[in-house]
């Protein structure tokens, strides 16, 4: 299992900056992201075939303006991610579980 981590730093001064943020958010979360903290959303994928298609997605919906960072992670180093509320540490996202078949 791979970990797609896209961290992003848009404009938001003008009415189309902010236009061009929310488009951008929409299609992370259409794509099966889901929201970690603010500008930081993660996706788990299968395999790096699969990451790479998500990386992709990314990299075309791209707005004209601001910084964006992908970060690709294998579950291991997912799972080593240290998070803290406050002082108090967080137990890590847990990856969805994987389909079986019989």
């Amino acid at each position: 299992m791979m970990w797609a981590l896209v961290l992003f730093d848009l404009p938001t001064d003008t009415k189309q900056a902010r236009r061009e943020y929310a488009l951008f958010r929409k299609k992370l979360l259409t794509d099966g992201f889901t929201q970690m903290q603010y500008s930081v959303y993660a996706r788990p994928c299968a395999s790096k075939e699969t990451l790479a298609v998500h990386v992709q997605r990314v990299e075309r919906s791209l707005p004209p303006d601001g910084e964006v960072r992908i970060l690709e992670l294998t579950d291991k180093q997912f799972e080593r991610m240290r998070i803290f509320w406050g002082k108090r540490r967080k137990q890590t996202e847990t990856p969805p579980c994987q389909l079986e078949l019989f």
